[in-house]
């Protein structure tokens, strides 16, 4: 029998400093210590296309369940309490970690939602490769007609028995050319309200019939994609939950990916910027004697402290209530804030050669423009803060009761952002 992660662990604190202990020399083995720089700056993956780091990384964690370790271990965890992922956490600090932006889906969105939705040979199936760094998946939710309001996506699947057939296209698919797999939002009942007739696959990213079209970005990167789905056929084995449950999937999605952004990359491999990486650029460019300069530098950091505390309080609530909650939307929004704020600063420090060399600041500044979109625009963040934290009035709805075959976002055609991605 599993142990519930609220559970406490076996025996009092001596066990869990057997168990620190036991951590301790698993992770030496297996994983390097930190240098004493600064390292590389990385911010959601941005000009790093490395996926065998990952892989490495993972697929030595997870020989012992440490990749994944709250995952229960028919999933490839090792079913942690919340005590005991607190001791992987801390123990981890210490050691290089890999830049797990590519692996970021499955790790941080999909397994999640699996454990909630899937069924038992779904989780057996994907969440150990998912863990392990040997399968990577992509969303294939965004469309062209329908970005902030997600519940108006017109991608159709039709059911011919065990068999269904989706026509489609998505858009803003974060490493889809990679990914072995894309989580899939289709409309499977076009007679209902829009968020009713949504249903979720597992789409093997090979299967005949899907076009995938990477996207060149400003700041160098291709990571996003067009994704066509002509006549592909999926297994009933991959539809995830009951017919016309894709939004109650793609609501879970939508809170753990807030929640993973919001923390700041406060959790393993997440690519976040970190202040000593800008409190080495503000020395490295002998700065100091400046005070305007220098007080622009000391918001940065001190906003980078707030961020990563704030992740830390995020995700120590979220292991307590079992799944993200709305708090992940102000942490989102204030990392966006935070992370165009170093980029200008990082500039100002470079001064003329910002405009004449390249570097990881220039890609920083590039890439932080879109932090404001990805992973749910700013307003949808500040509609759910507003709504489910002040519990402010929510703003009018009018079709959302209305079937989505009589509403104009079956048409797609004139079509006003009526709700946010979160419902």
């Amino acid at each position: 029998m599993e142990r519930s992660i609220d559970a406490p662990a076996a025996g009092a604190e001596s066990s869990l400093e057997a168990y620190r202990a036991e951590v301790r020399a698993q992770l030496a083995s297996r994983l390097q210590l930190r240098s004493a720089d600064a390292g590389r700056l990385q911010v959601l993956g941005a000009g790093v296309d490395d996926l065998d780091a990952g892989r490495d990384y993972l697929g030595s964690l997870a020989e012992v369940g440490l990749s994944t370790p709250m995952w229960p271990p028919h999933a490839g965890g090792r079913g942690a309490t919340r005590a005991e992922a607190s001791i992987i956490d801390e123990e981890m600090r210490p050691y290089e970690a890999a830049d797990l932006y590519p692996f970021g889906v499955g790790v941080g969105l999909v397994g999640p939602m699996l454990l909630v939705h899937g069924t038992d040979e779904q989780q057996r199936r994907w969440c150990g490769p998912i863990g392990a760094g040997r399968e990577t998946w992509c969303q294939l939710f965004s469309e062209p007609g329908a970005g902030s309001d997600l519940a108006g996506l017109t991608t159709r699947a039709v059911r011919d028995g065990d068999t269904w057939r989706v026509d489609g296209q998505k858009v803003w698919s974060s490493r889809a050319h990679f990914a072995d797999w894309g989580l899939l939002l289709a409309r499977t009942d076009p007679t209902v309200p829009k968020h009713a007739g949504i249903t979720a696959f597992g789409v093997d990213m090979r299967s005949p019939g899907v076009d995938i079209r990477p996207m060149r970005q400003m700041n160098g990167d291709a990571h996003f994609s067009e994704v066509f789905l002509d006549a592909v056929e999926l297994s009933d084995a991959d539809r995830i939950g009951e017919p016309g449950d894709g939004w109650k999937v793609a609501v879970t999605v939508l809170s753990h990916e807030r929640a993973g952004i919001g923390s700041g990359g406060t959790t393993r491999g997440g690519g976040g910027l970190r202040r000593s990486q800008v409190l080495e650029h503000f020395r490295s460019h002998h700065a100091g004697d400046d005070p305007i300069t220098r007080q622009r530098a000391a918001a940065v950091l001190a906003q980078l402290e707030v961020m990563r505390w704030t992740g830390r309080r995020s995700i120590a609530t979220a292991r307590r209530l079992g799944r993200p909650g709305p708090e992940g939307s102000g942490g989102k929004v204030r990392t966006t804030e935070v992370t165009r704020a170093a980029a200008d600063l990082g500039l100002q420090l470079l001064g003329g050669d910002a405009l004449l060399a390249e570097g990881e600041w220039q890609t920083l500044f590039l890439t932080s423009p879109s932090m404001g979109i990805r992973g749910g625009t700013d307003e949808i963040q500040r509609n759910i803060m507003g709504e489910r934290v002040l519990g402010l009035p929510a703003e009018p709805r009018v079709d959302r009761d209305v079937p989505f075959d009589q509403t104009l976002g079956s048409g797609r055609t004139g079509r006003r952002n009526l709700e946010g991605d979160a419902g």
